[in-house]
């Protein structure tokens, strides 16, 4: 695993555990997944899902402008899996 630190304007840096990319997808633009070390929040990189997609999720609720429908690869279930343990550890609870 690799890290990687990520800020922008808005939020300060932060320190992001890399758990992997969809391994069938292109090197630079794919589904990752990361763990935020100091929360334990995941961190997603999907596409995006398309207006059928999303007019289901908007069956549920809004999505606010701070927030997007994206798809993660069934393959990557281990890697998020992976980073879901390791978020785990970082809190030292069982999240559910």
């Amino acid at each position: 695993m690799q890290q990687a630190a990520i800020g922008s304007t808005q939020e300060m840096a932060m320190s992001l555990l890399f758990f992997g990319k969809d391994p069938d997808s292109d090197e630079d633009n794919c589904p990752s997944v990361w763990v935020d070390e100091e929360n334990a929040d995941l961190v997603l990189q999907g596409t995006k899902g398309n207006d059928t997609t999303q007019a289901e999720c908007l069956t549920f609720g809004s999505i606010p402008e701070t927030e997007a429908v994206i798809r993660i690869p069934a393959r990557m279930v281990p890697q998020i899996r992976k980073a879901c343990d390791a978020a785990e550890r970082t809190t030292g609870t069982v999240l559910h």
